[in-house]
């Protein structure tokens, strides 16, 4: 029987099979899914801003694409992952609300999904897929055991990436 384990918001989680990690409610957070397909360790992150070094109160590490993917690796490195075979699926980083003025600070959906695909580039972990921006909200679940990430959106069909 497998366990679902639930990420919450700000926060980050590990699993192996036969567990499921899964988050609800991605609207202009960004969750990332890291996953070494060798040892089938999963991690999971739902990361609220993109830059740490913006925010004065910025002591929670899974809060921010910069700090929380690091976080994140060695959350998995702990329990037997290998940094160099890690690869990354993300959801997320809507913009859920219209402004008329397309201020840049508004634009945190966006500004995340940049921030995520900044750091996975910069630390050599490869995108295998993404369904990111447009406008709803969506909650991920990923297993371990087959590599995929299930993506449901209200109103939406399943999505398989």
């Amino acid at each position: 029987m497998n366990n679902s384990i639930k990420v919450g918001m700000a926060d980050a989680s590990v699993c192996k099979p036969p567990d499921v990690i899964t988050t609800l409610g991605l609207g202009s957070c960004v969750g990332i899914v890291l996953y070494d397909p060798v040892r089938k360790i999963a991690g999971l992150v739902h990361i609220m801003l993109p830059d740490s070094t913006k925010i004065n109160n910025n002591s929670n590490k899974y809060k921010f694409a910069d700090t929380g993917i690091e976080a994140l690796i060695q959350d998995m490195v702990s329990i037997g992952a290998i940094t160099r075979n890690l690869v990354a699926k993300i959801a997320g980083g809507a913009q859920m609300f219209s402004f008329s003025n397309n201020l840049e600070m508004m634009r945190i959906g966006d500004r995340n999904v940049e921030a995520t695909k900044d750091k996975l580039k910069r630390l050599g972990i490869r995108l295998l897929a993404e369904d990111t921006g447009s406008n709803y909200g969506r909650t991920i679940e990923f297993s371990p055991e087959t590599g995929l990430l299930h993506i449901k959106s209200v109103g939406k069909e399943l999505k398989i990436l």
